[in-house]
């Protein structure tokens, strides 16, 4: 069992270094978004940031959901980025790959969607779900076959 990267098939890397390069963005764009919310609501979290009207707040609620979204992000989307990497050297299906990380990334969009732009939990939890168990899947393959 050896590590080189020629030997991982190129439609895999190409797909994985997309969609991981989709939920980086998707991350860096919390930050912004808080950003403008905390903008918008007049609510600073350090004293030097208050502008005239403004105020220092640590709970106010939309700026909480927006930072509780990036927070799930951190602690969902940065495991994958290296359980979806080390994947890539289990020798996996080009179709189950691919699918996985398409699959991966499109339900953390939607779990943001659902968490900050239409609180709906239902589907905020269907999204986070089908987001962890196709990680941990992915995590367990790398398990077993570098057992």
């Amino acid at each position: 069992m050896s590590l080189v990267f020629g030997q991982v098939e190129p439609a895999v890397f190409q797909a994985y270094a997309f969609w991981a390069a989709v939920l980086g963005l998707k991350m860096l764009l919390m930050s912004v978004l808080t950003g403008l919310q905390r903008g918008s609501k007049k609510v600073f979290s350090n004293p030097e940031d208050v502008k005239p009207g403004g105020k220092i707040s640590y709970d106010d609620p939309d700026v909480e959901r927006v930072r509780r979204a990036h927070r799930n992000d951190m602690e969902n989307i940065l495991p994958y980025f290296i359980i979806g990497f080390l994947y890539m050297f289990t020798n996996p299906s080009v179709t189950v790959a691919v699918n996985l990380y398409r699959l991966v990334a499109t339900v953390r969009i939607t779990h943001t969607v659902f968490h900050v732009l239409v609180p709906v939990h239902k589907f905020r939890g269907m999204s986070w779900a089908i987001g962890f168990f196709s990680t941990a899947f992915m995590a367990l393959r790398i398990v077993l076959h570098f057992l």
